[in-house]
């Protein structure tokens, strides 16, 4: 800092050095005398003229020397000329100075050097795991020593890897897409890699860069499927794109690999449930309208518990599950997914299926001898076409 500011006043004393070089008075001086001793010469030479000659030239000669005088030129004249071209300097000087003052990035400097000499010390923090995190001015000046470090070594991939992580911390999107590219460049097949650029792609404002970073992770994805954080950005990228079928596609495969007490399996039941909201999945509805056959109403027990559920047609696992105790009939009610025995599996994901009733003497949900049932198919899913189901003696004890 100090040798600039010196540098600058070494500048300006050249720059006045040269301004006054020009207007010293020591050629005019040595003019006049130079003038002086050639007036005297030729006057001796004039001595071997006739007198009448003589005169005339002397006076020739005395004319040409008023005539090379300059005019104007006072001592005053050329004092005052000195001062303002003195003032003047000094103008210049301070002028520059305070533009210096005005315009320099000293602080800026000073701020990245000592960001530089905390680098060392503060990836030391990132790395212990026990350490306390990093604050976001720390995050700042790391970011900021990281920068030079990585142009002494640009071949350091974990430092762009970090660098881009600061980025995505900071909410620095250049940032964090400069550094995660500049890692995935140096090594294209680190899974790590590609998936820290595919991310920051799919969280861009630019279809071109969302699109090849989905790419990048479908390759991951098949290249590793045991890898959760690829169906993971792809789900998070299709909720974005409001491709919310594809969303809850991604989150179920998730789902599918993740066991039951894993923590992240809330996370996702609650990111299928957003998508369902947002698609509309969540006003699929189904009515069913239950009557009971003659035989029935005879022997229908004072208490009892009504079950009502729904399945795909395919497999005998209920979609969703409703159950009441028992009222008067024929009774007509309604299922949505708030009846869904999974989060991530409603009826928006029922095209078609079976409706079967069960009312239990007991309250066990298996079919005992002597309860009774009912089911029947149905094809569309619509609240407005109630499913009739006709509930008789149960054949048997199976159900």
């Amino acid at each position: 800092m100090s040798a600039i500011i010196i540098f600058i006043v070494v500048l300006l004393a050249g720059v006045a050095a040269l301004v006054f070089w020009p207007w010293r008075d020591r050629r005019a001086a040595n003019r006049d005398a130079l003038n002086r001793a050639l007036y005297h010469s030729r006057l001796r030479e004039l001595d071997d003229e006739p007198p009448d000659a003589r005169d005339a030239l002397a006076l020739d000669l005395q004319r040409s020397l008023l005539a090379d005088i300059p005019a104007g030129r006072a001592p005053d004249a050329v004092t005052a000329g000195r001062g303002m071209l003195l003032a003047g300097a000094l103008l210049v000087a301070v002028v520059s100075l305070g533009l210096f003052l005005c315009t320099n990035s000293l602080k800026a400097v000073g701020e990245w050097q000592a960001a530089t000499r905390e680098t060392p010390g503060l990836v030391a923090r990132v790395m212990d795991p026990h350490a306390a995190p990093l604050s976001v001015a720390e995050l700042t000046r790391l970011g900021l020593g990281l920068r030079t470090r990585l142009q002494d070594e640009p071949q350091n991939r974990a430092g762009w890897a970090m660098l881009g992580r600061i980025g995505r911390v900071l909410d620095n999107a250049d940032t964090a897409t400069g550094a995660f590219k500049r890692a995935w460049q140096l090594d294209s097949q680190n899974i790590g890699a590609r998936l820290d650029y595919a991310e920051v792609l799919v969280r861009s404002a630019q279809p071109t860069d969302i699109d090849a970073g989905e790419q990048m992770l479908k390759e991951v994805a098949a290249q590793a499927p045991g890898n959760l954080r690829a169906p993971e950005l792809l789900a998070l990228s299709a909720f974005r794109q409001q491709r919310y079928a594809q969303a809850i596609a991604y989150w179920q495969t998730m789902l599918s690999q993740l066991h039951a007490g894993d923590p992240r399996r809330a996370a996702v039941a609650r990111g299928i449930q957003q998508a369902r909201v947002e698609s509309g999945m969540d006003n699929a509805k189904l009515a069913v309208k239950i009557t009971l056959s003659p035989a029935t109403k005879k022997a229908l027990p004072n208490k009892g518990i009504l079950f009502i559920s729904v399945t795909d047609g395919v497999s005998n696992v209920p979609v969703a599950v409703k159950k009441l105790p028992l009222g008067h009939f024929p009774l007509t009610i309604t299922l949505d997914d708030a009846d869904a025995m999974l989060p991530e599996r409603g009826l928006g994901q029922v095209s078609q299926g079976i409706v079967k009733v069960h009312l239990s003497r007991d309250g066990n949900a298996a079919v005992q001898p002597g309860d009774w049932t009912g089911e029947r198919r149905f094809t569309t899913l619509s609240p407005a076409s109630p499913v009739d189901v006709l509930v008789a003696p149960s054949p048997s004890g199976a159900g």
